[in-house]
């Protein structure tokens, strides 16, 4: 039996949300789902599902993990083929700018994965939930590499979402900001110290608070789900205050 029938043939037995789902992924991926059931498991983000079998949580986080996984491959091989001549160093750096919880927000946004995900969990505050479309994405590309395999989930990577970077802007005008001001303190022989202030939320999100001391007095703050994400904040503001050019 031909693919095309086959999934003709699934749908009939969709229910309507199933339909519309089905249809989001098609626009999103490219393709129908073969498995529906995968996608929906990517959607359940741990921070805000509620169904449970036996008292365990339903979640996207295996599907999170395994995509954050193929996504990073995917990226890394890209990245070593663009930049033939830079060492590992710029690579991984590069990586990590494009794979943040940040820059996959965006993307998830673009891809129009965020507005399934609102639909999804309509009445719900997402906004409480930053990192809720990133984490939801790799999920997504998880579902993708199990549903379609790695060949069919590479072209995804590569043809949806690389394809909205832009990596020669990234590479221009993203600073790490705490380089930056391990350089000015060590040209201006000033003694510098990142020093946690708080840890806000509970063991699965968590909220970091920094605080950048320079000679012992406080300079500025920084916010963020990591550690070292706080300090790259409390760096760039303490850039910005300094007027140090980033």
């Amino acid at each position: 039996m031909k693919l095309s029938r086959l999934l003709r043939l699934q749908a009939i037995f969709y229910d309507k949300y199933e339909k519309r789902l089905a249809d989001s992924i098609k626009h999103m991926v490219g393709s129908k789902p073969f498995n529906l059931n995968l996608y929906k498991l990517s959607l359940k983000h741990a921070s805000i599902s509620e169904e449970s079998i036996n008292g365990l949580k339903i979640s996207n986080e295996r599907l999170e993990y395994l995509g954050d996984a193929i996504l990073g491959s995917v990226v890394a091989e890209f990245l070593f083929l663009k930049f033939p001549f830079r060492d590992e160093g710029f690579l991984t750096e590069t990586r990590s700018r494009m794979v943040n919880r940040e820059a996959l927000n965006q993307i998830a946004i673009k891809i129009g994965l965020s507005k399934v995900i609102e639909k999804e969990y309509k009445g719900k505050n997402l906004n409480a939930h930053k990192s809720i479309f990133g984490d939801t994405l790799e999920a997504l590309v998880g579902a993708v590499y199990l549903d379609r395999g790695y060949a069919f989930c590479k072209k995804f990577i590569l043809k949806r979402i690389i394809i909205h970077f832009d990596v020669d802007d990234i590479i221009n005008t993203t600073a790490n900001f705490k380089s930056k001001i391990i350089e000015w303190s060590q040209k201006e022989n000033k003694e510098i110290d990142f020093k946690m202030v708080a840890v806000s939320g509970n063991q699965r999100f968590k909220e970091f608070l920094v605080e950048l001391c320079v000679d012992g007095n406080p300079l500025s703050e920084g916010k963020g789900s990591t550690k070292k994400k706080a300090e790259q904040e409390a760096a760039k503001n303490a850039c910005e205050k300094l007027n140090i050019a980033i």
